[in-house]
C-alpha cells in the first residue's frame, strides 16, 4: 500500500481544510484530525478549536497555498486559451452552420460581450505601453 501523507487538504471555495492524516491506531482504520481552515483568498489561516498549529504544519499550509494558488493562476490562463478557442469556433459556427433563427438569439449578447472585453484589452495593452514609454 502507497505510503499515506502526512496532511490532506479538502479544497473548498476560496480555500481548504486541512486535516491530519493518521493509521497508527488499532484498527489501522485511516483517521483525519481537522487542523485548520484556510481562505487561499485573503490569506487567513484559522486553527481548528484549541488546536496550536506547529511550526511543521505551518510550513505544510505555506507550501499548500503557493501550489494551490500557482495552479489556479495556470488554470485561469488555460481557461483564457480556450476561451479563444471557442470564439474561434464560434466565428465558424456563424459563417457555416448557424440557422437566422441561431444567429437570433446570440448576436446581440455576443456582441455585448465582446465589445466590452475588447474594450478592456485595449485599456489595458494602453496602460502597458504607457508603463513600457515611461522606463
Amino acid at each position: 500500500m502507497a505510503e499515506l501523507p502526512e496532511y490532506y487538504f479538502r479544497v473548498r471555495d476560496n480555500g481548504a481544510v486541512m486535516f491530519r492524516v493518521d493509521t497508527q491506531n488499532r484498527q489501522r482504520r485511516i483517521e483525519m484530525t481537522e487542523l485548520a481552515v484556510i481562505n487561499i483568498k485573503n490569506g487567513k489561516v484559522k486553527a481548528h478549536g484549541d488546536h496550536k498549529l506547529s511550526d511543521a504544519e505551518k510550513s505544510a499550509i505555506l507550501t499548500w497555498m503557493k501550489e494551490r494558488e500557482a495552479l489556479l493562476a495556470r488554470r485561469d490562463i488555460d481557461d483564457i486559451h480556450r476561451a479563444v478557442d471557442h470564439l474561434n469556433l464560434t466565428t465558424q459556427w456563424a459563417q457555416s452552420r448557424a440557422s437566422d433563427e441561431d444567429l437570433e438569439d446570440v448576436t446581440d449578447r455576443l456582441l455585448m460581450a465582446m465589445h466590452d472585453l475588447r474594450s478592456v484589452l485595449v485599456r489595458k495593452k494602453a496602460d502597458r505601453l504607457m508603463k513600457a514609454d515611461k522606463r
